[in-house]
């Protein structure tokens, strides 16, 4: 089988099973040539797997015959810490006000869920990525790593 060349990559943040031929996914996959409302029926379909709205990194790659091919990463940290806490927002003031306190055990769980899109080989480092993510939010991190 022939190779395709590709001709370019778009980067989306789509939201799970919502996604519409409407901005912002209308007009970046407009621009690329993509089919629009055939990408939409695909991620939907491959993204029902996932609560509906959580937003997925979707990485679409544009072939030169104006095929296509998406790649679907995890929901961002940011999102699963607030989920995993039941917070609506961070702090607006991370330095100063903190909004929540987690512990080492739901900082694992988010690392393990998290880990196949990490740049870490092992739990340990991937939990201080997740850690430092908590910090920038303003959430207060118990325990030892």
């Amino acid at each position: 089988m022939a190779v395709k060349e590709v001709t370019g990559m778009v980067k989306l943040v789509v939201p799970a099973g919502a996604a519409t031929p409407a901005p912002p996914v209308g007009p970046a996959l407009g621009q690329a040539g993509i089919n629009i409302s055939e990408f939409v029926k695909q991620f939907n379909d491959k993204s029902s797997k996932f609560e509906k709205n959580t937003p997925i990194p979707t990485i679409i790659s544009v072939y030169k015959d104006r095929s296509f091919s998406f790649e679907m990463k995890l929901p961002p940290v940011s999102y699963l810490i607030k989920k995993e806490l039941g917070l609506e927002k961070a702090s607006a003031n991370p330095g100063t006000v903190k909004v929540a306190k987690i512990n080492m055990t739901q900082i694992r769980k988010i690392a393990e869920e998290k880990m196949p899109d990490l740049n870490s080989f092992n739990i340990e480092s991937a939990m201080k990525i997740v850690a430092g993510q908590c910090v920038s939010m303003g959430i207060d991190v118990k325990g030892e790593l």
